[in-house]
């Protein structure tokens, strides 16, 4: 066999090889794009087949420097501390964002989960700015020029934990008995302060509280008028089947002395 004939059919055998390597590999990478990545061996196809006659400006460039690119997707670094154990399943939530805990969340829960009436009191969303830290001073519960609210006892027992070295519990008792004792000092003020202007010929108007009554009240009685009329309805009803029962057995037995009476004088006549 001539030695040309050798490695002509070497050569192909080479290129059927190389060519079913490519094709498993499309075959296996089925569904990604990969023309971007393979431009600079199209590129070399179409200056050896002719196809186009000047070399792009960045062929060179390209082939010297190829992008650097990998197809798996690179995973996000984990910003909490390992503890130590293999990861051996994905996390699902991997791409949500963590949540932002502050220590003060814990004691406002707190407070209000024991205090809800302290929601219901109306307050002004743009009190706060954030730097309550650099205008209050917590030694104290009361502020100048700030309401008393819940939030002044969850600083109030923030300070006293970081700077008299007070416990949780300890902490919440104290701030929570300075703000009972202010919040009683409010209502003896304002019950004062309406006494005055009754005094002097004032009027106040219904608060909520007692239109709210005179509501449940007015409900109240239009249930107790409709629950009425259904329980003598219901008595009527109960009435009626027990008397139609009675009229029944009463015909049944008119009917048979009926009978009786009818059978008697044949009875007489055969004697």
């Amino acid at each position: 066999m001539p030695i040309g004939y050798r490695k002509e059919r070497a050569c192909r055998g080479a290129a059927s090889f190389e060519m079913r390597i490519t094709l498993r590999f499309s075959a296996s990478m089925r569904g990604l794009n990969l023309k971007p990545s393979r431009v600079y061996q199209t590129a070399s196809a179409l200056l050896e087949s002719q196809s186009i006659s000047q070399v792009p400006p960045w062929y060179k460039t390209i082939g010297s420097v190829p992008p650097s690119e990998i197809l798996t997707r690179t995973q996000p670094i984990q910003h909490r501390e390992s503890n130590g154990r293999p990861r051996t399943k994905k996390a699902s939530k991997l791409f949500k964002p963590q949540a932002i805990v502050y220590e003060e969340d814990r004691i406002r829960q707190e407070f209000f989960r024991d205090h809800p009436w302290e929601l219901a009191r109306p307050r002004i969303v743009l009190e706060n700015d954030g730097r309550d830290g650099q205008r209050c001073d917590w030694s104290r519960i009361a502020q100048p020029g700030r309401p008393l609210t819940g939030e002044s006892v969850v600083q109030r027992q923030l300070w006293l934990m970081h700077n008299q070295q007070m416990s949780k519990n300890e902490a919440y008792d104290k701030a929570r008995k300075e703000f009972y004792a202010l919040r009683q000092e409010e209502e003896i003020e304002r019950r004062i302060a309406k006494e005055e202007a009754e005094y002097v010929g004032a009027y106040f108007h219904k608060g909520a509280l007692e239109v709210g009554m005179e509501l449940e009240d007015k409900s109240f009685e239009e249930w107790k008028a409709w629950a009425t009329k259904e329980i003598e309805a219901a008595n009527l009803q109960r009435q009626g089947a027990y008397t139609g029962v009675g009229t029944e057995s009463e015909e049944a037995a008119l009917l048979e002395e009926g009978d009786e009476t009818i059978e008697e004088p044949a009875a007489a006549m055969v004697a």
